[in-house]
């Protein structure tokens, strides 16, 4: 006798063999029937795959719970009819269209065009791969009133993704998050139109790629500094993304003549032949290029992710090996040179601001506070950041904004994270680092001898299907309502929810509230001395992720080694502590 969930899944998937499916689809879903293990029957099934605030991220194949021409057409479909709702005004509603190197983006983003054509909207589809950045900015440029691009970021490659943009560039936020999410639930299959005039589709390629390089190199500070050290050793590798081509081309556009390629990860592939996972969060990821530059000697290394958002750094240590960077201490590279060379040229004027995320590093407030730049505290996501410069254009100066995990933006024309602008970026960071005498190495050292030092790592579970979804639900909940009392031998003093928006203080009991407009599935531990702790669930993969920050002490370079082992000896107590 089958369980409730089990005939609920079954009766679910019947339905995918009407005609309104294709003939292949249809196949499939009867494999999936006649299986005698029904575990993947029920994990393709046992939920639609939900576009949230975020879009769609999901593994590909046949069901609700897969990413799909289905999936991403009711996608489409619903934000075309809440496009058509939103802008009644305009004589013509504008999409623009992107999609990475992933199997089947291609047909995602061919599919969507269609949709949108097929509601009288006019979609401006990408020739082929291109950086998410590039489309945040085509929306701009365009003039569009939103746009889509066909992605799963980081993730492995069985996965496929869905971001949606409004009118700024931005990844949709409230109210029209929620309301788009809403409108997409409303949608059957037979709801979608799939076959729209080819008229209404316009093919973008080169000048839009010279529009958005000409912007890239105005994000340069220092053109004086490569002009000196125009020859230093940058390899950069795109892991089989979007990367391949404008990434060295913005390298290029800043000054820069030597660039290293690694040829088999300049190979554009949705199956990642050379990792296991596109991340550059990930050693393994960056090995082949790492190995490259221990034997040419380069002066930085660079990786970017399949859309080309995420920057992955490698620079040699005083050990001659080189290491990854974590995303902290890119981001506060990125941000103590912008903030020194604008003070420099006497260009800051009192209005400027920088934006991070509440589980990066507090070290970038301690650099803005000490140079009175203006600091925003935002959640995970860059939607919130551009939020932030929406609500201040015209009034405010942007100059940078980051996140741990791996994420930058040094200019607001593009309105997301950006590993073009950044790779370049990084490379003249490093030539303004040995136009002082130093590595890029060397220079991160010399900011926390300034700033005061500190420590991060992140851990994540990773926990799959419908189990590993309410498992880690439940260890938000446990932690919720049990938060601990002590960490690394200093007793809690600040808990944060940022579910509820409150703050307690668990040794004086005081409540105060905590300065978001939304809330989120978010808290924050802070003990007495200084160490913090974030915990959320990962929007993306089904993960639960720990953020660790601990402070240390560091009086010289030379001391380095042994500040690092001690404050990650400390996080690893904590870690044991929390059961990790």
């Amino acid at each position: 006798m089958e369980n409730q969930e089990l005939q609920e899944v079954r009766a679910k998937a019947q339905e995918w063999l009407s005609d309104t499916y294709d003939k292949e689809t249809r196949e499939k879903v009867k494999e999936l029937l006649d299986a005698e293990d029904p575990t993947e029957l029920i994990d393709s099934f046992y939920r639609s795959l939900e576009f949230g605030t975020g879009g769609l991220r999901g593994i590909m194949g046949v069901g609700t719970n897969r990413m799909n021409i289905y999936t991403v057409g009711a996608a489409t479909q619903g934000l075309s009819n809440y496009l058509k709702v939103n802008f009644a005004d305009l004589d013509e509603i504008k999409v623009a269209i992107g999609h990475d190197c992933r199997n089947n983006s291609r047909l995602f983003a061919e599919t969507s065009a269609k949709i949108f054509a097929a509601n009288g909207i006019k979609a401006y589809l990408f020739e082929d791969l291109r950086p998410t950045p590039e489309l945040s900015y085509a929306i701009r440029e365009l003039g569009c009133q939103s746009g889509i691009i066909l992605t799963a970021s980081h993730n492995p490659k069985e996965y496929n993704g869905y971001k949606a943009y409004w009118d700024d560039g931005s990844q949709i936020v409230a109210p029209h998050d929620v309301n788009i999410v809403n409108e997409v639930a409303r949608i059957k299959p037979e709801d979608i139109k799939f076959d729209g005039p080819d008229e209404l589709i316009e093919i973008m390629g080169e000048e839009m790629d010279n529009k958005f390089l000409a912007e890239v190199k105005k994000v340069s500070i220092s053109p004086d500094v490569v002009a000196r050290h125009n020859d230093i050793k940058i390899i950069y590798t795109p892991i089989h993304g979007t990367g391949v081509v404008l990434i060295p081309a913005a390298l290029r556009e800043f000054g820069f003549t030597n660039i290293i390629n690694i040829p088999e990860q300049d190979v554009v592939s949705g199956d990642f032949p050379t990792v296991i996972s596109p991340n550059p969060e990930e050693p393994a990821a960056m090995e082949m290029a790492t190995t490259k530059a221990a034997e040419i000697n380069a002066d930085v290394v660079m990786a970017s992710d399949p859309d080309s958002d995420r920057i992955g750094v490698a620079v040699k240590n005083d050990k001659g090996k080189y290491v990854i960077l974590n995303g902290n201490q890119t981001a506060l590279l990125f941000f103590y040179y912008i903030i020194v060379k604008m003070k420099e040229a006497g260009k800051l004027k009192g209005n400027e601001f920088v934006v991070k995320t509440i589980v990066s590093t507090e070290m970038i407030a301690e650099v803005a506070r000490r140079n009175k730049i203006e600091l925003y505290d935002v959640y995970t996501g860059f939607k919130f950041i551009a939020e932030i410069i929406r609500e201040n254009e015209g009034k405010k100066k942007y100059i940078g904004g980051g996140e741990e995990s791996f994420g930058f933006m040094p200019s607001d024309f593009v309105r997301d994270k950006d590993a073009v602008s950044s790779c370049a970026l990084m490379a003249e960071i490093t030539a303004w680092a040995i136009d002082q005498g130093k590595t890029l190495y060397e220079l991160l050292q010399d900011i926390y001898l300034e700033y005061g030092y500190s420590r991060e790592k992140m851990k994540y579970v990773v926990r799959k299907g419908k189990s590993g979804a309410e498992e880690i639900q439940q260890i938000m909940t446990k932690f919720r309502n049990d938060p601990p009392k002590e960490l690394g031998d200093s007793p809690m003093e600040w808990v944060k929810d940022y579910s509820t928006l409150v703050a307690r203080n668990l040794i004086t009991g005081e409540e105060k509230k905590i300065d978001q407009k939304i809330t989120s599935n978010v808290l924050q531990f802070f003990t007495k001395e200084g160490t913090k702790i974030s915990v959320r669930p990962s929007g993306t993969e089904p993960k639960i992720k720990f953020y660790f920050e601990v402070p240390g002490d560091l009086k010289s370079r030379a001391d380095w080694d042994e500040a690092e082992e001690k404050a990650d000896a400390k996080i690893d107590a904590i870690m044991e502590e929390l059961g990790l």
